[in-house]
């Protein structure tokens, strides 16, 4: 197949490596910058995920490690179509040398699957790594045939670390152990409700009974026959990965409906502070999964700022609140400038991809390293897993919520603010 990449590689330019505050660059001749594709969902049911962006990506080139770099962004508008589209522009189009995508399988996935085909080097994050590498496989239900990437590498943690977390954080609680799910029929909804992979087997092992009524589409408008299923089952614990706006409509008609858990441990959905103020004083104690914190004991490879200094950074920029994608958008800058510093060209997929399976790097959110810790054989040359911890919304004296982390379990090092508190 003649790729974009092969048509380019018998005119690349000869690429030089200049030293720039200590740190390896490489430097295309006649002065051209290196080129980063950045895809998020900036507009659409997931353009939470992206708020950060503009102010990471501007923080990114005034650095010394990204004078030498121009990035060039795409908005996947919250459609795997749409990501696909803007990447095959970036690929063709704007002649990038290096792919970055960010949150949810939805925009991960579509990107990375057509970098491997282009075979332009891509990194990713913000999706658990099963959705990420099953979701891309021929046969997902086959795990003979999973095969590894070429160009195509993901860091974040798993559906193995978010289960643990979650159940960490109900074993602090007096509960009957009876869960109620929602799973949307998503890439991040399927995986989490695989009979093989995901929440069942697990619960089951653990004494805990799950009521699944199973897929729902996204934008749904009355979950009526989930809140019904889960008040018929007692459920004390209510667990799922929806998108944003299915949560408040789901979280809405429970209280309306008389359904009031225990526990809600709730993936994606209300990641983001304007999620959980938009249910007003319902979402006190609502829990979920922290990738990213201020109190996280991690740094900038490229600032030296502590994530504390980030998120404050953040606030001050733009008078806004802190979220957790911050710290893995900076991280997906700090893996291009780490990466592009140990190649001698670019433009050599090859060499990039060399380079990137053979990072070690002490990132704002923690060791990114290709090496298999915590994988399975499988998905050992293509992922790189990154700690988790939980945490619960609480309201604050002066109206807003703080996200406390309550359980750190899998990983002692990042400190705790506080325990798991029911609900109800």
């Amino acid at each position: 197949m003649l790729t974009r990449r092969k048509l380019l590689k018998s005119s690349a330019a000869t690429s030089l490596t200049l030293a720039v505050g200590g740190l390896a660059v490489p430097a295309l001749a006649q002065g051209a910058k290196i080129r980063l594709g950045y895809i998020s969902p900036q507009s659409g049911p997931l353009a939470a995920f992206s708020e950060a962006d503009q102010f990471i990506i501007d923080g990114f080139l005034k650095s010394e490690a990204g004078a030498n770099f121009e990035v060039i962004v795409k908005d996947s508008q919250s459609n795997p179509n749409r990501a696909a589209e803007v990447a095959k522009e970036l690929i063709i189009d704007d002649e990038i040398d290096m792919m970055l995508v960010a949150s949810t399988p939805e925009t991960t996935n579509p990107v990375a699957t057509t970098c491997e085909a282009e075979q332009i080097p891509v990194i990713s994050t913000v999706a658990p790594w099963q959705p990420y590498f099953i979701g891309q496989q021929g046969n997902p239900g086959d795990p003979t045939s999973w095969r590894p990437f070429d160009f195509s590498f993901h860091f974040f943690w798993g559906l193995e670390d978010v289960i643990s977390t979650f159940t960490s954080m109900w074993n602090q609680l007096e509960t009957n152990k009876s869960v109620g799910a929602l799973f949307p029929n998503d890439g991040d909804g399927n995986a989490w409700g695989d009979p093989n992979v995901g929440f069942p087997p697990v619960l089951s092992a653990q004494g805990y009974t799950l009521t699944d009524t199973g897929r729902y589409q996204n934008l749904t408008d009355d979950f009526s026959a989930q809140i019904n299923a889960f008040k018929a089952a007692n459920c004390d614990i209510v667990t799922g990965v929806p998108i944003p706006p299915d949560f408040t409509t789901f979280w809405t008609q429970a209280k309306q409906q008389g359904f009031n858990p225990k526990a809600a441990s709730i993936g994606k959905a209300i990641l983001f502070p304007q999620a959980v103020e938009a249910l007003a004083d319902q979402g006190h104690n609502l829990s979920s999964e922290v990738w990213w914190s201020p109190s996280h004991p991690f740094a900038s490879s490229i600032s030296g700022q502590s994530a504390g200094d980030l998120a404050g950074a953040y606030s001050a920029a733009t008078g806004k609140q802190w979220t957790q994608p911050i710290g893995f958008a900076h991280a997906l800058f700090e893996m291009a400038a780490d990466v592009l510093g140990r190649v001698q060209d670019s433009r050599n997929a090859e060499e990039v991809a060399s380079a990137i399976a053979a990072t070690q790097l002490a990132s704002i959110v923690g060791r990114i390293a290709f090496d298999g810790t915590g994988l399975p054989p499988f998905a050992a040359t293509n992922v790189a897993k990154t700690p988790l911890v939980g945490g619960q919304w609480r309201l604050k004296d002066g109206g807003g919520y703080d996200l406390v982390i309550v359980d750190n379990s899998d990983h002692p090092d990042i400190p705790t603010g506080g325990t798991m508190e029911a609900m109800s």
